[in-house]
C-alpha cells in the first residue's frame, strides 16, 4: 500500500494476492475484491470485484460479505444488501 517508504506496486500485489487466492486465502480474494471494485490503480471491474468476493464470503470471510452487501445496496438491490449485512 506505499507506507513504511515502500513502493507501491499495484501489479505485483495483483500477482502475489492471485496466488494466494488460487491456494485458498480469503484476504486475498478480500484484497482483489477491493481492488477490482474501486480500481484502484488498476481498471475497474465491479464484477471482478464482486466474484472475488463472493468465493471469499462463501467461504466464511466477514468483510466480504459486509461488501457484497455495500455493492448491492449501491446499485439499489436493498433488500439482498441488507440479507447480506444479516449474514455479516
Amino acid at each position: 500500500n506505499g507506507e513504511l517508504g515502500l513502493a507501491k506496486d499495484v501489479p505485483r500485489a495483483i500477482e502475489l494476492w492471485t496466488e494466494a487466492a488460487e491456494l485458498g486465502s480469503v484476504e486475498a480474494h478480500f484484497n482483489l475484491g477491493d481492488t477490482y471494485y474501486k480500481g484502484g490503480g488498476i481498471d475497474e471491474d465491479k464484477s471482478v470485484g464482486i466474484r472475488h468476493w463472493q468465493v471469499a464470503a462463501m467461504k466464511g470471510h466477514v468483510p466480504s460479505r459486509h461488501m457484497l452487501g455495500y455493492a448491492e445496496s449501491y446499485n439499489g438491490n436493498y433488500e439482498l444488501a441488507v440479507r447480506h449485512w444479516m449474514i455479516s
